[in-house]
């Protein structure tokens, strides 16, 4: 009976994990949910259980280039960084942890009370934006706020830069996959990383 649990739930870990390496599905819990309908089960993984099934796969189908997407990713995210180093901007995402796949694109966050502002810096330094919003996310039942602007890289990799207001950034923030605390990469540390360990990867185990 318990092995019988344990291969359910391995299984609908895989779909959730196919339907987000596929792109059917970009959130982790509508992922889980879509699964856990397709095997008939009222029960879901968790996200660590996902992600690990998701980087398996990206493993699986993607060897060495995936490594080498890894490495030209970190460099593209150095040089939005550089552009807007006055904004203490930090590496997040997969693409600190070194757990990317086809669908991964680079996070950035940075601190600025005036998304205009970021903006017209991206504009003055031919960085491709290709949209720009306000998006709200509820958290134990509070909401949060932060300005998203998407933007194309050189290599045609997608960015995703994170303006939060310098007060909310001092607050520490528990990622929800991993269970410990989003630390990212800041300029002079990516730059050490990339001198020293590339593909390095940031996962708690």
């Amino acid at each position: 009976m318990k092995n019988g649990f344990k291969n359910a739930r391995k299984k609908v870990a895989c779909e959730a994990a196919n339907l987000l390496y596929s792109g059917i599905e970009k959130e982790y819990k509508q992922a889980k949910l879509k699964a856990a309908k397709t095997f008939g089960v009222n029960f879901l993984p968790t996200n660590l259980e996902v992600a690990l099934e998701l980087d398996k796969m990206a493993e699986e189908k993607e060897g060495k280039a995936r490594q080498e997407r890894l490495i030209y990713m970190r460099k593209d995210a150095l040089k939005l960084m550089k552009i807007l180093k006055e904004y203490s901007p930090l590496l997040i995402g997969s693409v600190w942890r070194g757990t990317i796949d086809c669908e991964s694109d680079i996070d950035i966050v940075v601190r600025h009370d005036d998304p205009g502002s970021i903006i017209n810096i991206l504009k003055q330094n031919s960085v491709k934006i290709a949209q720009a919003e306000w998006v709200s996310v509820t958290k134990k039942g509070k909401e949060k706020r932060s300005f998203h602007i998407l933007v194309e890289c050189p290599a045609k990799e997608k960015a995703e830069i994170k303006v939060i207001s310098p007060e909310e950034a001092n607050r520490k923030e528990k990622c929800e996959i991993y269970g410990d605390e989003i630390t990212g990469l800041h300029i002079k540390e990516l730059e050490m990383l990339l001198r020293r360990n590339a593909s390095q990867r940031f996962v708690p185990f």
